[in-house]
């Protein structure tokens, strides 16, 4: 199929597949699967400046899906996600300023694909190196905190962080956090969104782990509140990458005709895995996603 938008011809089949993995990891990460479309779609023959704007279109919608199952849940913290909003919009529109420029260069393919490539594999091989320190204490009888199933062997550095006294300081009581620096909340979101503005997605591959180990917010709670700060930080990324050419919107809209069942499925099976086995299941696909790029740098060529 020929989508005029972005001048390229993928197979629909392969979209709404490629749409219904990533709603599924998604829905089950608590992400908005950009380190999964994005590669996959740039290995489609998609130019990586339409990849980005195309992957956080097709984003909004899942989110929306996903997101209302977990609030359902409990796993929804409204505060954190409404204050995070503004921190990563003001990141996205840096990040997009960015893809403009390497636009103009001419070198925006190489240089995105490479720094993606970088980011996925650092984020891989930290989530499984601290995982299987949590998995290996919890086997070993340690004592556990209250949320046994959420145990982080690093959750002393987050603990470090709610102590910093940068005022104002705020309670985030959805989230279990008694008090931290609205600019540390600030901070996390700003660099999740230069991330989102860059590299496509809802930069949750980022700001997940982020809430996680920096803020210390329970992964369950990290997941659904990530997908909902997603809604509001990718809408704002659509729009200014839609002003800039750089969305291809019938793509997005065949991808997400199987991303909103895959959300579904998703979020569902979060009810059965601990905080740890979630991260520790996140660690490949980082990895799969470096893959696809790799294929797309090296071959140029198109999946039909």
């Amino acid at each position: 199929m020929d989508f005029l938008i972005s001048g390229q011809h993928v197979n629909p089949i392969y979209l709404m597949i490629l749409g219904f993995v990533v709603g599924v990891f998604g829905g089950f990460f608590g992400v908005g699967g950009s380190f999964i479309a994005g590669p996959g779609l740039f290995a489609a023959g998609v130019p990586m400046n339409f990849v980005v704007g195309t992957d956080l279109a097709h984003i909004v919608g899942k989110s929306i899906v996903a997101t209302r199952k977990h609030f359902i849940r409990g796993n929804v913290d409204m505060k954190l996600g409404l204050i995070m909003a503004g921190g990563t919009i003001a990141g996205t529109e840096v990040g997009a300023q960015a893809i403009e420029y390497l636009k103009r260069l001419g070198q925006v393919n190489k240089v995105v694909g490479i720094f993606f490539i970088g980011v996925l594999l650092s984020i891989s091989a930290f989530m499984a190196w601290e995982s299987w320190l949590t998995l290996k204490m919890k086997k070993k009888g340690a004592k556990l905190r209250k949320r046994k199933a959420d145990q982080s062997a690093i959750s002393n550095f987050s603990a470090r962080i709610q102590r910093l006294n940068l005022p104002p300081m705020i309670k985030l009581s959805a989230s279990g956090i008694k008090q931290i620096s609205l600019w540390v909340v600030i901070a996390v979101a700003f660099v999740g969104g230069v991330f989102a503005g860059f590299l496509g997605g809802g930069a949750g591959y980022i700001r997940m782990p982020s809430l996680v180990y920096i803020l210390g917010v329970p992964t369950h709670v990290a997941v659904g509140t990530d997908l909902f700060e997603i809604i509001i930080s990718a809408s704002y990324g659509t729009l200014t990458h839609a002003i800039k050419g750089n969305v291809d919107i019938l793509i997005a809209l065949v991808m997400h005709t199987g991303a909103a069942v895959g959300a579904q499925i998703g979020v569902t099976l979060t009810q059965y895995f601990g905080g740890p086995r979630i991260r520790m299941a996140f660690v490949p696909l980082p990895l799969i996603g470096a893959a696809l790029i790799v294929y797309g740098l090296v071959t140029g060529t198109q999946l039909k």
